[in-house]
């Protein structure tokens, strides 16, 4: 893969997409900053990619604050002098009818999904523009595509990071690349943070057929290993046994 030398700052890179992301690229020989809450983690993950002969470093990163992620961005340009490419990654899914939800888990989760992805953007496009070319990387999810009852506030949050990556493709070009991953079903820690009693038991269940992150991390590889003048702008990745 032809992530050698590049910079890649992750958001959400304690878990999940995030930290398989973050190993798979370090791998390549990428440098890669790893951004999220949990520094402890993150700081584990980092040692241990390091140990394995790559680049990483920890910092902690709160999406929710413009502040905090310009301090991230900051921080791998100090380092390094440029940023490549930022993975807005960082996602978070609460399920449950809109009159049986507590609307602050809604207000997390526009926080989270969408503001985010902004947060990320405007801290990384001025960068990138400087240095004219770069690429951001937004994970929504297959939720994006379709809406579900029990589902609503959460798809429309993905709903809006397409919109978002479009509106930034037509924006960027032609030196800045966008692409956008919509997985399906996958492995990671997003249905644990539901509170919804049903909806904890029926995502248990559909989670049965859940794909590794491994497979994300490799489409996100995919995308970054194209050529400058190749914007691959949207991979649909789900398991074969998820028929919606």
């Amino acid at each position: 893969m032809n992530a050698v030398e590049k910079v890649i700052a992750i958001t959400g890179a304690s878990s999940g997409i995030g930290e398989a992301s973050a190993r798979l690229l370090a791998k390549s020989g990428a440098t890669v900053f790893l951004g999220a809450r949990r520094i402890d983690k993150l700081e584990q993950i980092a040692a241990e990619i390091v140990g394995a002969g790559g680049k990483a470093h920890a910092h902690a990163l709160d999406v929710t604050s413009r502040s905090s992620m310009d301090a991230f961005i900051a921080a791998v340009v100090q380092r390094t002098g440029k940023l490549d490419v930022l993975v807005n990654n960082a996602g978070i899914m609460l399920l449950g009818p809109l009159d049986e939800t507590d609307p602050d888990e809604w207000d997390r989760m526009v926080d989270v999904n969408i503001k985010g992805v902004l947060h990320g953007i405007g801290a990384a496009l001025p960068v990138m523009r400087l240095q004219d070319h770069g690429h951001i990387i937004n994970v929504a999810s297959i939720a994006g595509h379709r809406v579900r009852a029990g589902a609503t506030v959460y798809c429309a949050t993905k709903h809006a990071v397409r919109a978002i990556s479009e509106g930034f493709r037509q924006e960027a070009g032609p030196k800045l690349r966008s692409t956008l991953i919509s997985p399906g079903l996958v492995s990671t820690e997003l249905p644990d943070h539901i509170t919804h009693a049903q909806w904890v038991s029926d995502s248990k269940s559909a989670y049965e057929i859940a794909i590794g992150a491994d497979v994300i991390a490799r489409a996100i590889a995919y995308a970054i290993e194209q050529p400058s003048e190749v914007d691959v702008n949207e991979i649909v990745i789900r398991p074969t046994a998820q028929s919606s």
